[in-house]
């Protein structure tokens, strides 16, 4: 019998809305946490990028809102403002889709704070954002931490490094210990772990283990090229497949914006993003990419973490990452939300052990292709004709 989000206890409106978003079946991580989180008890879930970890918080936590009382009830942190606006966008839609009376409003940095003063007024259910403005506003008695039932660490082992650990903790310290603490992450190191059960209440650890095999919407294919070919057999491909949001990796910063400008010098719509870009430029690339208004999309895997975009159909590894559990990380960012997408692979020779590797690891196919005559091919290995000898 398959698994439905009703027999894991979530209610119907729930489950009307989440159909009405194309969404039926309850991920691995999905079904370990709904039923322990509705209980009220304390988890710490990790599992790879793209597995649905942000709706294995939210369902139980609109479940658990008494929306009787106009209080705020739930704190959701998270370590980017983008991040937190995303999960805010999923909140939104969970309300709309199931006709829940679910009231939200984000709480982040570098906006006007009486803005948001303005809207805690309302007294919102849930309140998504970062440590730091949020406990600016605890501080200021405009957010009442006394009525806080849940509070939900997303990226966690960002959350608890040593830049933001200690606002994070000083959030959680205004609360009543009866709280439920929920932390997710696609990686836990000892170190998080550690800090986690610090602040939280015999918590349940929940890993699914996040095999790309398991994720039959992802095709993965691999082009074999000369390291100073890469980017011409890039934008080959790029231009035959129509792609409408291409994210392309690579392993070093430094090659994130002269990748960029390579790709634009041939026509392309592209841009770069990374750790150290400008909050403004790093947000209107973001923007320009959800609406289509930039086709291409460069990132290192520091600059993709917190990014949580649906449509992405492509992702290209112009380098193969080292780590198994980074070749994760990016591949999940595809298929999501029920949909297809392709992970394509742009190697030399001597990167071709790393990907049969991951083909054993990971248990996943990882496909030959090639281009001749403007058309992408599958590799077919020639076949030894045997010839009578006479």
């Amino acid at each position: 019998m398959i698994e439905s989000f009703e027999t894991l206890g979530i209610s119907a409106p729930l489950a009307a809305g989440l159909d009405k978003a194309g969404i039926k079946i309850p991920t691995g991580i999905q079904s370990r946490v709904i039923p322990l989180a509705l209980t009220g008890k304390d988890i710490i879930g990790q599992s790879a990028t793209g597995t649905g970890k942000t709706l294995a918080f939210l369902l139980p936590i609109f479940q658990r809102i008494d929306i009787a009382k106009r209080e705020t009830q739930v704190i959701i942190i998270a370590p980017t403002h983008e991040l937190a606006i995303q999960i805010l966008r999923q909140v939104e839609m969970l309300a709309k889709n199931s006709d829940l009376p679910v009231t939200s409003t984000s709480i982040i940095g570098n906006v006007l704070i009486s803005r948001q003063i303005d809207k805690l007024k309302e007294r919102p259910h849930i309140l998504v954002g970062s440590s730091g403005r949020i406990l600016e506003l605890i501080q200021k008695r405009k957010i009442t931490s006394q009525t806080i039932k849940t509070i939900v660490l997303d990226e966690a082992d960002r959350l608890l490094d040593e830049r933001n650990a200690e606002s994070v903790k000083a959030v959680i310290k205004t609360t009543l210990k009866d709280r439920q603490i929920m932390l997710f992450s696609a990686t836990i190191t000892p170190e998080t772990l550690e800090q986690a059960k610090k602040i939280m209440n015999e918590p349940e650890v929940l890993t699914v283990e996040g095999q790309v095999g398991d994720r039959p919407d992802i095709t993965h294919l691999y082009f074999l090229a000369e390291q100073r070919d890469k980017i011409e057999m890039l934008r080959k491909i790029v231009a035959l497949i129509h792609g409408e949001r291409v994210l392309i990796f690579v392993n070093r910063s430094e090659e994130i914006e002269t990748t960029a400008a390579k790709l634009e010098y041939h026509g392309l719509k592209a841009a770069g993003i990374h750790g150290s870009s400008f909050k403004g430029d790093r947000k209107k690339s973001l923007e320009d990419f959800r609406k289509g208004k930039i086709q291409l999309l460069v990132a290192s895997d520091v600059a993709a973490r917190g990014l949580d975009i649906i449509d992405v159909n492509y992702i290209f590894n112009l380098d193969v990452p080292e780590d198994p559990q980074v070749y994760l990380h990016r591949v999940g960012r595809t298929g999501r939300a029920g949909k297809s997408g392709i992970a394509m692979n742009i190697i030399t020779k001597a990167e071709l052990p790393l990907i049969k590797k991951y083909e054993n690891l990971l248990n996943v196919t990882i496909t030959e292709k090639y281009m001749a005559n403007g058309k992408i091919l599958d590799k077919v290995k020639p076949v030894k004709v045997k010839t009578d000898k006479k």
